[in-house]
């Protein structure tokens, strides 16, 4: 897409809207957000310190939470169309990851332990300490698993859209060389003016190849994906992926689910590729491991979120029916 008493939660927790938006909340002037042809202003949500970083984060709809992380380098608009269905059953909790959206950048490279405890004290921040459904898409599926095995009594279910599958993760490299290596490189590339000039068209050339569908461009799309730190943050959770990937699997065998219900849900895109097959068996084995439910989204790519909508809500309304009582989870 890691306490002291209440004295250091309010510490960390406090709006740092300033940070961000230099006019104050709702000013739109974020990272990437000012006014400009075409995009609206101000930007929703709003901007809380968690953890000594200043996040873009966004609350809507009521009933019982549920948290959507997207994938490698995602912003919040990503999932819009997502969270426009279960507004009206749950209550949804969306955030930009450090240096992504309208986040401030990270202090550090990302773990997977890290990003489950922010999403644990963003919801903290937001007042919201009861179990929770997250949905992780793709990279942030490793977030909602090691969520789900390190916070179980916070974890009302997990739905891994389409999420990645490492079934034995050994990466070769030390993890600081591979972040060193990718912090030097965004940097170098930020400097001749890369992302600025290449940003945007890049994040549109992606979004094409990895969905079935046509989907019209987000109006703060632009302005995020133009920014040097954006490409930094999407150059670490890169670099950082397989290390991810391991923490996770390290977790499995000490830190089990304790029933907490899980969905599958592998996007497919109805063709007969071996290449498609072959991922639809490993979605199937990674359900079959971790003791869940195992559902197909088509036809969709893997922006399953953009493609297939209404496959996401239902996974995660069906997932967790009994919270349908609107007094939980508040």
């Amino acid at each position: 897409m890691s306490g002291d008493g209440e004295r250091r939660r309010r510490k960390n927790t406090r709006d740092g809207t300033s940070d961000i938006f230099p006019n104050g909340p709702g000013s739109g002037r974020g990272p990437g957000a000012g006014p400009g042809p075409g995009r609206p202003n101000p930007a929703p949500g709003r901007m809380l310190r968690v953890d000594g970083v200043v996040l873009h984060v966004l609350r809507e709809g009521s009933g019982p939470v549920c948290v959507l992380s997207g994938g490698l380098g995602m912003s919040w608009f990503d999932w819009d169309a997502v969270a426009a269905r279960l507004a009206p059953h749950r209550t949804v909790v969306r955030f930009d990851r450090p240096g992504l959206g309208l986040s401030a950048p990270a202090q550090e490279p990302p773990t997977a332990a890290g990003e489950a405890a922010r999403i644990a004290h963003v919801l903290d921040a937001l007042g919201l300490p009861g179990p929770c459904t997250v949905v992780g898409h793709s990279l942030a599926a490793f977030h909602a698993e090691a969520f789900a095995r390190l916070y179980p009594d916070r974890t009302a279910g997990i739905v891994l859209a389409d999420g990645s599958v490492e079934e034995d993760p050994r990466p070769l490299l030390p993890r600081p060389v591979r972040t060193a290596w990718a912090g030097g490189l965004a940097s170098v590339l930020a400097a001749a003016g890369v992302p600025r000039a290449l940003g945007p068209a890049a994040r549109r050339m992606t979004t094409r190849a990895l969905t079935v569908r046509d989907h019209p461009r987000d109006p703060y799309e632009a302005g995020a994906y133009r920014t040097s730190r954006v490409l930094r943050a999407c150059a670490l959770e890169n670099a950082t992926y397989g290390y991810q990937a391991a923490e996770v699997a390290a977790l499995r065998p000490d830190r089990p689910l304790r029933g907490v219900p899980v969905t599958v849900l592998a996007a497919y895109d109805g063709s007969e590729t071996p290449r498609e097959l072959r991922w639809l068996e490993r979605q199937r084995a990674l359900a079959t491991q971790l003791g869940g439910a195992f559902a197909i989204a088509a036809p969709a790519g893997h922006l399953v979120m953009a493609d297939a909508p209404d496959a996401v809500a239902t996974a995660v309304l069906s997932l967790t029916p009994d919270l349908e009582d609107p007094r939980r989870g508040r």
